[in-house]
């Protein structure tokens, strides 16, 4: 069943659909830290996160997606051990890299052969991914080099006017990123030390590697 928010947080996030569906960029909070997105399907917007955010075009951007199917279609491959930390831990604050199917744009994976998806615990991400059709940029809304913003002030003071439009429900995001798990390969690899610790990880999958 869909979320049901506050008549002016929907007001919002209908907003942040229609400016999303006409190649906007849009901060939004998750269930980690404040996320700065474009539709995964319109270049030029992807382009514009990586200009607002001053990020190298050679680090690829994850990708917020609202279901297992979405995960199918993005990834080449789910490997048995993908689908156990998937079953385990989304929606949640893991992300998971994964090859990419064709279906990913070049852009988004930096030309590279994986993407990182992950399916967030927070009704506003979700609702725009569901309201168009399309998976969201799902990288943080701070400039690089900058702490990760955890409210809409926050971003604004970060990013100011260069985003269309900021969602504001009135709550402060946890602050904890994701754990970033490679499972692209034979054993898991922790990218990045996060929400979800390397025991969490190790009692649902047994081996994992750290990386980060």
């Amino acid at each position: 069943m869909p979320a049901r928010f506050a008549p002016g947080v929907q007001a919002q996030i209908d907003g942040a659909i229609r400016a999303l569906r006409r190649g906007g960029i849009v901060a939004y909070p998750t269930d980690t830290v404040y996320g700065l997105g474009a539709s995964m399907n319109i270049p030029r917007s992807v382009r514009r996160v990586f200009e607002v955010k001053s990020r190298p075009a050679n680090m690829a951007l994850p990708l917020l997606v609202a279901d297992m199917s979405q995960i199918e279609a993005l990834a080449r491959e789910v490997r048995p051990v993908a689908r156990t930390l998937i079953d385990s831990f989304m929606p949640g604050a893991l992300t998971l890299v994964m090859p990419a199917s064709r279906a990913v744009p070049e852009i988004v994976t930096a030309g590279g052969s994986t993407v990182a998806l992950r399916i967030p615990d927070h009704p506003v991400p979700i609702a725009l991914i569901r309201g168009t059709g399309v998976p969201l940029v799902g990288t943080s809304a701070n400039a690089s080099g900058l702490p990760s913003p955890l409210t809409a002030a926050g971003v604004r003071s970060q990013l100011g006017d260069r985003v269309d439009i900021v969602i504001d429900d009135g709550s402060s995001c946890p602050g904890t990123e994701s754990t970033v798990v490679d499972v692209s390969g034979d054993i898991p690899v922790v990218l990045r030390q996060g929400a979800i610790s390397m025991e969490g990880l190790r009692r649902v999958c047994g081996t994992i590697l750290s990386g980060s």
